[in-house]
């Protein structure tokens, strides 16, 4: 397992915090042996759980030209069918992940193919589980058109606790299946959106591995 890039400087700013901390507790509380080792333990468990958002463990990623493969680690907490008002202006069938604190939060591609649309929409922070998340906050919007021709939305969404969303993909991009498009600073959410009558392998509430699980298959 390694360090994914985008926490290099959370985790040296994190450090600096904590050595901080324990310098001034431990020159100000000499005589408090007890408050010293409250500090080191709490100290611990943050540098621990900061390392752990930044993981970027090493896997055997799924492919398939006609797969759709899971574009984050999570739990499914939406299939539906709804309204999509970006890009396609139409009905369209709904997955969406949600991504806790604990998860990986590399973000990946679902399919290969081209990048026909993209933007970032700055917004607000409501719980990622919230319906309106998906129109109202911080996101971005990203369109691959799989070489058949079908094309496939999918929107990185911020939570109430991610507060930077980060992108590694442009228009006219030649994108590879299971590669990284982007990252999701604490919890979030990706929606995928996809053909109607589109067959979804995935049930509400499955925990998924983005670039491994099969979300659904192409028409």
């Amino acid at each position: 397992m390694t360090i994914h890039k985008e926490g290099y400087t959370t985790i040296a700013l994190s450090i600096l915090f904590i050595f901080i901390l324990n310098a001034i507790i431990d020159y100000n509380f000499e005589n408090l042996a007890w408050l010293r080792w409250l500090t080191y333990i709490v100290s611990l468990a943050l540098f621990l759980i900061v390392l752990q958002f930044f993981r970027n463990p090493k896997r055997s990623f799924t492919a398939g030209e006609q797969l759709i493969i899971c574009p984050a680690d999570g739990k499914v907490v939406v299939i539906e069918e709804t309204e999509e008002g970006e890009y396609f202006k139409d009905r369209r069938l709904q997955v969406s992940i949600f991504m806790s604190p604990v998860n990986v939060h590399i973000n990946r591609n679902p399919i290969s193919g081209m990048v026909k649309f993209f933007k970032y929409h700055p917004g607000k922070y409501l719980a990622a589980w919230n319906p309106k998340s998906s129109t109202e906050n911080e996101r971005t919007t990203v369109v691959v058109e799989h070489k058949n021709g079908t094309p496939v939305l999918f929107r990185q969404i911020a939570g109430a606790l991610a507060r930077r969303i980060v992108w590694y993909v442009k228009e006219g991009d030649l994108v590879e299946q299971g590669k990284e498009f982007g990252f999701i600073k604490f919890g979030s959410r990706v929606d995928i959106f996809l053909p109607l009558g589109t067959k979804v392998n995935l049930q509400l509430n499955q925990v998924v591995k983005g670039g491994i699980t099969v979300l659904a298959e192409l028409a």
